[in-house]
This record gives structure tokens, sequence and C-alpha cells, in this order.
């Protein structure tokens, strides 16, 4: 049921939305003028901390809660004057395990691709369960399964019609890492094939290996938002660590022009900002500094130490 028109550049566009709610007789903005563009067939992290926004901004795409203001496109079709066709284009996948009790995890999927019009077709949904590895469940009602399996089938409820973008919320919070794998496995091979996936996460090593690009929110606003590789250009650095047995004959002032320059026990480091050294004139400096080198090892700061700098600052 994939409806994407080919030409469109951004599977999701969000421009000034706005969400305030009332607390106890406060106004509490969740949503401060949110813009945001993700690209067509991109896996898009968003990231935050608890409260942050990010589950007010999926539920509203989700059409579970009102926006006061602003506009949201999907796949290029207007979400106020277009809704069905584009929320035909979303797959949501919630944090809650709200399942139906009564219908077992084959019945479960054909009535979920029935409320998309979509007219019974065994086979698509047999493999389905199969890829999600739901096979020896597929006669078992929701109660009956793990909290794992459950998870499982909502994702299995969230591709029943083919979307073109999957939204994964929080979607391995509290699952093993074999069933966090196999997951990861299967969205990222509908990635490769042309989906978009929009996945929040607080796991941000996931978010490292598996998004191309990140948007930050915190207190309702987006903080940043970049392909992977930019952000640690911008806000990553570097640090050498060199390891010698002569810690207490060089000269280190030497060495600071490269970065900053620290000592513990025999090792040197050295932290400076990505691309910006010049590592044949540093060998250089060391050489000149009578630097006895053990060792050599490099540290390069991850999405998880971003994420900590733009948060607290």
């Amino acid at each position: 049921m994939a409806l994407t028109n080919k030409t469109i550049k951004n599977a999701l566009e969000i421009s000034n939305l706005c969400k305030t709610y009332n607390v106890k007789g406060n106004k509490v903005e969740a949503l401060k003028d949110i813009s945001l563009n993700i690209p067509r067939g991109s896996f898009f992290g968003l990231l935050g901390p608890n409260g942050a926004g990010k589950s007010t901004l999926i539920n509203i795409i989700a059409d579970l809660v009102k926006k006061d203001s602003g506009k949201i496109s999907v796949c290029g079709h207007d979400y106020d004057s277009a809704k069905n066709k584009a929320k035909s284009a979303l797959g949501i996948v919630p944090q809650e395990l709200v399942i139906d009790p009564f219908f077992n995890v084959k019945e479960t999927l054909n009535i979920y691709a029935g409320y998309y019009g979509l007219k019974r077709d065994d086979k698509r949904i047999d493999e389905l369960i199969e890829a999600l590895g739901l096979s020896d469940k597929k006669t078992a009602t929701p109660r009956s399964l793990s909290g794992g399996m459950r998870r499982r089938l909502l994702v299995a409820k969230a591709l029943v019609h083919d979307p073109d973008i999957i939204i994964l919320d929080e979607p391995t919070a509290g699952v093993d890492v074999e069933l966090r794998d196999q997951l990861w496995h299967y969205i990222s091979k509908l990635n490769k094939k042309g989906k978009t996936i929009i996945l929040t996460t607080h796991y941000l090593e996931e978010a490292e290996k598996l998004c191309d690009q990140i948007a930050i929110i915190n207190k309702g606003k987006i903080i940043t938002n970049e392909k992977k590789e930019n952000l640690k250009k911008i806000f990553g650095v570097k640090t050498l660590i060199i390891e010698t047995d002569n810690i207490t004959g060089p000269n280190l002032k030497t060495l600071t022009k490269f970065g900053e320059v620290k000592q513990d026990k025999n090792n040197i480091s050295i932290t400076y900002k990505s691309g910006e050294i010049d590592y044949k004139e540093l060998v250089n400096q060391l050489h000149q500094s009578q630097i006895e080198i053990s060792n050599l090892s490099t540290k390069e700061t991850d999405i998880e130490d971003i994420f900590k700098y733009l948060i607290h600052k």
C-alpha cells in the first residue's frame, strides 16, 4: 500500500508545530515551534531526555494528540486536508504493549489489515509472521505471549499495510539482546529497500549504529538536526593516548599547540577537534620531545558524548 511519490524529497515535513498542555491551571509548552524535515529513505533518529517532547510529537503524527498549530505533510499529503492518505503511509510501533487479547496472532494481523481496506491475503500475513519470528505463535493469543513476542506482534501490525514510513517509539525497551538484534536486522533490510525509518530510543548506541541522521529535542525544541557524520565533525573531538616509559623526561608544553594535553601516570593524552591536527607535525614533535612511545591509541567522541554535551549545554 505504498503511496510515496518517488519525486518527493522528504518523507515527513513538520512546520512550526506547537502544543501546549494545561496542567493544574498552568500552561506547559510541550512543543515550541518545531520544524523538521525527514528525508525519504533515511534511517532517522529522534533523541531526547524524558519529557523532551518526543512522545508528544509522535502522538500528534499518530493522530492521538491534537496540535495547537503548525503543519504536517506525510509523503506529500497534507495531514489536515488528506489525513487518510497521510495515515496510510505511516506504520507506528508504540511504546505501550497494547494488543487486543481476544484474537490470535494471525487473526489480529488480518483484522488490522482490514482497517486499511486490504483484502485478506494469508500469504502476505504468513510472510510477515515468519519474518518476525512468530511462526510458531501464529495461533497463540497475545495474552499468552512473552513481552518480546508481543513487541514483535506490534511491529508486524505496523507493517501489515506496507507503509512508506515506519515510526519506532522505544521499540527495544525491555527486550532481550537476541530479539533486539533480530529486529534491527529486519528493520535495516526494510530501510535498504527504501522505507523511511524514524526511531526514538534511550539506547544511544543503537542510534549511533543504525541512524544516518539524528535530531535531538530538548524542552520542546529541536536543538540539532544533522547527518550523523556531520554531528561528529561539528561537536566531536578525538583523543590521542600516548603510552610512554619516560613520563618525567619530556617537555609536554611543546604539545599544547595540538590540543589539550593531560598527563596520567605513564599516559599522555592530547584532545583535539576532529580534522584539525597535522599528524606528521605531531609525530615529529613527539620525536623531538624525546618521548619514548610504547603504544598509541585514539578515542573518538560518540553520539552519547555529543548527546550529553548538547542536553547539558
